[in-house]
């Protein structure tokens, strides 16, 4: 699976220092421009750090693709300002985390960004535990040897008359296509 893309919009410390810790925590991180920033309905995070520069388009498309975590460094009143600027509806804006991050007492470029990093992986493990568990695989039954297999297109298996037949390996699979009527079930 491909990392998930944080995309940092501008080129203050903070967000240089966000693409650095972020790279080692798993993310494909992005660093752009404000004006440059395309955020895509697939990203991680978006996260502002440009000092007043590109901040509203960025944010507000990132909010109406539905991007997971979208934060905005600021303090609290030019935060404030910034989202009452944008161009979404009231549930939208209430999404973006300003300022961003858990409150830590960082100061540092370097702290301000792990207090970042640390609230978006809290997030998306919170979210993680919400979602729906992936529905199991189908099983059947090898006839050749009776172990149970998970009935899934990697798993060997063939089609006769209309019907699949999985297998536990190529082995059984071969022998079944050999003399399929010695494994027929007894009628």
């Amino acid at each position: 699976m491909p990392a998930p893309r944080l995309l940092v919009v501008g080129d203050s410390p903070v967000a240089e220092a966000l693409a650095e810790l972020g790279r080692p925590l798993g993310f494909d991180v992005e660093l752009v421009a404000g004006e440059q920033a395309a955020p895509a309905a697939d990203d991680a995070a978006l996260v502002v750090a440009s000092h007043g520069r590109g901040e509203e388009p960025a944010l507000t498309e990132a909010l109406r693709l539905g991007v997971p975590y979208v934060g905005l460094i600021a303090s609290r009143i030019r935060g404030a300002g910034v989202l009452a600027a944008l161009d979404v509806p009231d549930e939208q804006r209430a999404r973006v985390h300003s300022p961003a991050g858990l409150d830590i007492g960082g100061r540092t470029a370097a702290e301000i960004a792990l207090s970042v990093l640390a609230e978006l992986v809290a997030e998306r493990r919170a979210a993680e535990k919400h979602a729906p568990a992936a529905p199991a695989p189908a099983s059947a039954v090898d006839p050749v040897c009776g172990m149970t297999v998970a009935a899934v297109d990697t798993t060997p298996h063939v089609e006769v008359d209309g019907t699949t037949t999985w297998f536990c390996c190529p082995g059984c699979r071969t022998a079944f296509v050999a003399e399929p009527d010695r494994y027929a079930p007894a009628t």
